[in-house]
């Protein structure tokens, strides 16, 4: 438990770094002050343009990114290899609500896709390969980024789901529901951060990319 807690604090103190937020300032601007109000990726490429959206989204998928894949070098072949995974995924976890809720923002910060992308990169190529295609094709098919970041989130629970099961993972049997319900809450809350966007995406309001706002 004492690892889990510490994988948690360690990847909440990485996620409060904001990079729409920090970016947005050296340019002048608070960018919770323009369109959605939030600080992550895709309100940073509607207001700020393409280049901010591309360097806030490397810097919030980096966050999640480097600390996670660290964790596996230094805890693979260990003691603890039959639930790095899951640690892991803590770690990952832990920056997605520093990002999400950082507490100098008075806990208002992005949805954590960026986040989220940088933990799913950690974990698996084949993962990564998955959300990757699906994210792209529903963006370039339906012009809605909301769209497309939810169907990750639910392919991340999925995918996660059978590559544990099937043993990809290296994960002992006593940490499989354990991880499996850290996926699902991964996923359910990045949903829930979503349901201003779902209710546009009922009503044929939401706003797509690359063209004007409905």
């Amino acid at each position: 438990m004492m690892a889990r807690m510490i994988c948690l604090v360690i990847g909440y103190l990485c996620g409060l770094l904001q990079t729409g937020f920090i970016y947005g300032e050296l340019h002048g601007m608070d960018i919770r002050k323009y369109g959605s109000g939030n600080s992550g990726t895709t309100n940073a490429l509607r207001v700020m343009g393409k280049k901010a959206g591309l360097i806030v989204f490397i810097g919030d998928a980096f966050k999640a990114l480097i600390p996670c894949t660290i964790l596996r070098f230094v805890l693979g072949g260990t003691e603890y290899a039959g639930m790095l995974y899951l640690l892991m995924l803590y770690l990952g976890f832990g920056v997605i609500l520093g990002h999400n809720f950082p507490f100098y923002m008075q806990f208002k910060g992005g949805k954590g896709i960026a986040a989220t992308a940088g933990v799913i990169a950690s974990l698996d190529w084949r993962l990564t390969l998955i959300c990757a295609v699906i994210f792209l094709a529903t963006v370039i098919l339906t012009r809605y980024v909301s769209l497309g970041s939810i169907l990750v989130v639910i392919a991340f629970f999925v995918v996660n789901v059978y590559l544990s099961w099937a043993g990809y993972y290296g994960l002992d049997e006593q940490y499989l529901t354990e991880f499996w319900v850290l996926c699902a809450v991964v996923s359910l809350m990045a949903v829930w951060r979503h349901r201003a966007n779902i209710k546009r995406l009922l009503s044929g309001t939401e706003n797509k990319l690359w063209g004007k706002k409905e």
